[in-house]
């Protein structure tokens, strides 16, 4: 897009500017790495501009000590770009679901908390991160979820993560982003690694 200028104009009545503004619903899904990874480096814009960022991780662990929670942490309290909160759902569980561990109802509350926060206005930006695998397994209400990020207040913006993103949710986002694989080294055997998983 050369200049920032798009190739179609809409007629939708609505001035540049208020296009421009509009907040945007957006999927980052696919096989390929990277997912999160871009979700996080666009909360680094959003604290650039001084909006109140809300990270609420699904699936990965609470043990996990991710590189990008402690950077925007840091970066939250620096006072020098917007507010920062990390939520980890639950009790950290992992996207490989084990017999006998049921985490839908910490999956329920977390959604009960975006939708809250959603309601109040509470962050400018949010990162639902690995928000897929709920939905996919049906802890959560498909059309529960569509309809409440489509009626959204304000200029909340919203990127959610994850493979395998249900056809609903891609069809109502602004933005899809399908992360393709070409090759990993964990298909040769090796095991993910400090600096570059976390």
């Amino acid at each position: 897009m050369p200049q920032g200028k798009p190739d179609i104009v809409p007629d939708d009545g609505l001035t540049t500017r208020q296009r421009r503004n509009r907040p945007l619903l957006m999927v980052h899904t696919g096989p390929g790495k990277g997912k999160s990874t871009a979700a996080f480096g666009m909360a680094l814009r959003a604290w650039n501009q001084g909006w109140p960022v809300g990270v609420f991780q699904f699936v990965k662990s609470a043990k996990w000590r991710v590189g990008e929670e402690r950077a925007l942490r840091v970066l939250g309290d620096s006072g020098e770009g917007g507010t920062v909160a990390w939520h980890k759902m639950g009790e950290g569980w992992s996207w490989i679901r084990r017999p006998g561990a049921d985490h839908s109802d910490d999956a329920r509350e977390g959604w009960a908390q975006i939708k809250r926060d959603l309601a109040a206005e509470t962050y400018r930006f949010y990162v639902l991160d690995e928000f897929t695998y709920p939905l996919r397994w049906g802890w959560l209400d498909l059309d529960d979820v569509v309809e409440t990020l489509a009626g959204r207040p304000g200029a909340q913006h919203v990127v959610i993560t994850g493979r395998d993103a249900p056809e609903r949710l891609v069809e109502a986002a602004d933005l899809v982003t399908e992360m393709g694989k070409v090759r990993h080294p964990m298909d040769a055997g090796q095991k993910g690694q400090k600096g570059i998983e976390w």
